[in-house]
């Protein structure tokens, strides 16, 4: 007997959020997540062997990971989540501080159980 295909429901799309920076720069940010996405990012560190700040490092690129819809710098607009990421980890410090502050400042407002 043959399986039936279980047909998905399409996704809607989460509202964003458009912020800008001092250069003009658009950072479009999700308001939501899903449940399981908060429980993940939620997590601490996979090992004990992992430093503190390997452990900040890589919640902040997660963050930015999931978080992220698009990002427009000097009027180029990068959607492609490998290209948003290699962009971000090419950043200046003040550009990765500018974006990191940002996106604890949407969390705080929008998704308050990843706060802290």
């Amino acid at each position: 007997m043959a399986k039936r295909k279980q047909r998905r429901r399409p996704r809607q799309k989460a509202p964003t959020v458009e912020y800008t920076d001092p250069d003009g720069n658009i950072l479009t940010l999700r308001q939501s997540l899903s449940a399981g996405t908060v429980a993940k990012l939620g997590a601490g560190p996979a090992t004990a062997a992992t430093t503190q700040d390997d452990a900040w490092r890589r919640r902040s690129e997660l963050l930015f990971e999931h978080l992220t819809v698009a990002w427009e710098i000097a009027d180029l607009p990068l959607t492609d989540q490998k290209m948003l990421l290699g962009r971000y980890r090419m950043a200046d410090a003040a550009t990765q501080e500018w974006v990191r502050r940002t996106i604890v400042n949407h969390i705080d407002q929008f998704i308050p159980e990843l706060s802290g």
